[in-house]
């Protein structure tokens, strides 16, 4: 007798291309089985009418936190990951995780800006998205080229965090625009040669040379050519600008060629980052990104700039403030949606959502049990609809490709750009007999995402069941809120 039956749904596993009406039975925490006459079950969940697929996996979520990911489960997500700022000390950022407790399944890369500050400034790395912000009165590490020794110390610390079991390096390449190619080389090197990836924030973004988007992406297709890394670029879409179907060509070129070179993108034209950001104190950003500094927008006051005199004053008054940058305005402009297709809709490349935590008035991250979130909290609507908001929009209403193909953006693809490197997420992604049991099974008609960035708290709807290692996190549509079977997705130790 099976622990769980999910009958009569439609099955769709990306991998194998199935897509029928069948049932799908789990036991201990993983697919016991899929197909028909599957025998009985201890509890059973009527799927009939409803889309079964594997949950999905956001590679790139800042939010790591319990509001989080309950936000997230109901975008349909089981396994949210901190890839592209990732965490130092790599052992105590799992540690506290494991004892907070996670709904979903989580894990992070190692910060290769955080090493930075620790070696140039000579302090002790600390996690979070904080510690960049309280450290940027001294910018040696955001604008100076480290020395030999310190790139040495710096790699060091790398190789530390891949050996407590860091899923590859993340690289804020955009926030020590100082850092030199040799120091990237080296930080190829040893991603190369510990078999990991990358996952880049590319140096540059602006639509006109020199320091455009398209120098930082031949730039990072050197790197996989010369070193042998697999470089994965974050957020395709935010960083490529105006200039998105060029990179998409260039970046299509380079697989073409055997390189190691993949994307993620979320589907949105506004970007989300902290006001002290290198990037702001250019005064030419916003012109050569298409824009004017009105388009900059502080997310807990709404405040917009009209001169980068402003902008500078902010930064040193509060430096660690999230704000939005409206870099695409997809409402009123038929080409700048047409411009975000290209790396939405990038062939091979996964969804991921560049989840923000959810902060309070203060300014401070919310780390309540309050469900529904309460008012007055921000993020940004990626936090609560990314993979939603691309089905419906991308899949059901637009067509622009089969709901098997669409899915597979959100599980397989991710699952495979991890899966070489961390075995654990080779059982993740797909729905066949001996994978995880992290399942969504879904109202295809009424899959939305409902946040707006007027209300950023509003959860999707049309996820009837989400279950994490066979435990539901959602159960008709309601949150479980005791629900914690979220397990660490973490890399074997370095031999």
């Amino acid at each position: 007798m099976h622990e769980l039956l999910i009958r009569g749904g439609r099955v769709i596993d990306p991998e194998t291309g199935r897509d029928d009406v069948c049932d799908v039975a789990v036991a201990q925490g993983r697919i016991a089985a899929v197909g028909r006459d599957l025998g009985p079950a201890t509890r059973s969940i009527d799927a009939h009418g409803l889309v079964v697929a594997p949950g999905f996996i956001d590679l790139h979520a800042h939010g790591q936190s319990l509001p989080a990911d309950r936000m997230q489960a109901f975008d349909g997500v089981t396994t949210t990951l901190e890839l592209e700022a990732g965490a130092l000390p790599v052992a105590a950022w799992y540690g506290e995780q494991a004892r907070r407790g996670r709904t979903l399944n989580y894990g992070c890369a190692v910060n290769w800006v955080t090493a930075r500050i620790a070696v140039m400034n000579r302090v002790a790395p600390e996690n979070g998205l904080g510690f960049m912000a309280r450290h940027a009165s001294d910018r040696r590490w955001a604008d100076a080229i480290a020395s030999d020794e310190e790139v040495a110390a710096i790699v060091a610390m790398l190789r530390a965090g891949l050996d407590e079991g860091g899923i590859g390096i993340g690289v804020l390449n955009a926030y020590a625009p100082g850092s030199g190619v040799k120091e990237m080389t080296a930080v190829c090197e040893l991603a190369a040669g510990q078999g990991v990836p990358t996952y880049t924030h590319v140096a540059f973004m602006a639509n006109e040379d020199p320091q455009s988007s398209i120098e930082a992406y031949t730039r990072l297709v050197g790197y996989a050519g010369t070193t042998g890394a697999h470089m994965h670029i974050c957020h395709f879409n935010s960083t490529s600008m105006m200039d998105a179907e060029l990179a998409a060509r260039l970046v299509a070129t380079a697989q073409g060629q055997g390189l190691r070179v993949t994307t993620e993108a979320y589907p949105y034209g506004t970007g989300s980052t902290l006001m002290s950001a290198a990037f702001f104190r250019d005064p030419e950003f916003a012109r050569r990104g298409g824009r004017d500094w009105s388009a900059l927008e502080v997310l807990d006051t709404g405040r917009r700039f009209e001169k980068h005199e402003d902008v500078l004053r902010a930064q040193a008054q509060d430096p660690g403030a999230i704000v939005l940058w409206h870099f695409l305005d997809t409402q009123a402009n038929q080409r700048h949606r047409e411009i975000l297709d290209a790396s939405v809709l990038f062939a091979g490349g996964a969804i991921a959502s560049d989840a923000m935590p959810w902060t309070q008035p203060d300014g401070s991250i919310y780390e309540g049990d309050a469900w529904p979130l309460p008012e007055g909290l921000s993020s940004h609507p990626r936090s609560a609809g990314t993979f939603t908001r691309f089905l419906a929009r991308w899949v059901r209403e637009r067509r622009a490709m089969s709901l098997l193909d669409g899915l597979a953006k959100c599980t397989l693809i991710p699952a495979r750009i991890l899966g070489e490197s961390t075995p654990v997420m080779r059982a993740k992604g797909r729905l066949q007999a001996g994978c995880d049991a992290d399942i969504v099974v879904f109202d295809w008609d009424r899959l939305e995402d409902r946040a707006t960035f007027r209300a950023m708290n509003q959860a999707a709807v049309g996820m009837r069941h989400v279950l994490v290692h066979g435990e539901a996190v959602v159960d008709g549509g309601e949150l479980v809120r005791d629900a914690r079977p979220g397990r660490p997705v973490r890399r074997p130790r370095s031999p």
